[in-house]
């Protein structure tokens, strides 16, 4: 998937990310980055409002799940489950929110138990830069649920048991 590719299927499906005028910068297996300028963004502080970062962050992370999906041809649905932010210094400015795993190790376990289970989970990291420092790091738990499983549904083994 292209970063315009991206960057519409966001604004289309997501319609926050264009309120906050969210870009795709970078898309590639490892990392997706976004862009957001301050401007939509901003607090009474006149710097970027906490809970826009945190928004960036999610939609960089799941964004990188998502492509990933797409490229193993495995449709699916995925949402987050947990994440923590934390936050280093002040944003006055456009920022960017840069995704990779948490672990690189995981994407292929996390395929094959979703292939067989049509559920898997994995954790996702995120940093937030402005002006090419370091500006807060987020890390988030995601689940994708095989396209064969709605959401709500609980995937359940041949035994009955929750998987």
């Amino acid at each position: 998937m292209t970063p315009l590719e991206l960057e519409h299927y966001l604004h289309r499906h997501i319609p926050l990310s264009k309120a906050m005028q969210v870009s795709v910068r970078e898309v590639t297996p490892e990392h997706v980055t976004l862009r957001a300028p301050l401007e939509p963004n901003i607090n009474h502080r006149d710097t970027v409002f906490g809970g826009s970062a945190a928004a960036v962050a999610v939609l960089a992370a799941w964004s990188l799940v998502h492509t990933r999906l797409i490229d193993a041809a495995l449709p699916s649905h995925l949402v987050i489950q947990r994440n923590t932010m934390s936050y280093s210094t002040p944003i006055t400015g456009a920022f960017t929110a840069r995704s990779s795993f948490a672990d690189h190790e995981q994407w292929d376990a996390f395929v094959r138990l979703l292939s067989r289970k049509g559920k898997a989970r994995l954790t996702v990291s995120c940093d937030l830069f402005f002006a090419n420092a370091s500006a807060g790091r987020f890390e988030g738990d995601f689940v994708a649920l095989g396209a064969q499983a709605p959401a709500g549904t609980p995937n359940r083994s041949r035994s009955g048991r929750p998987a």
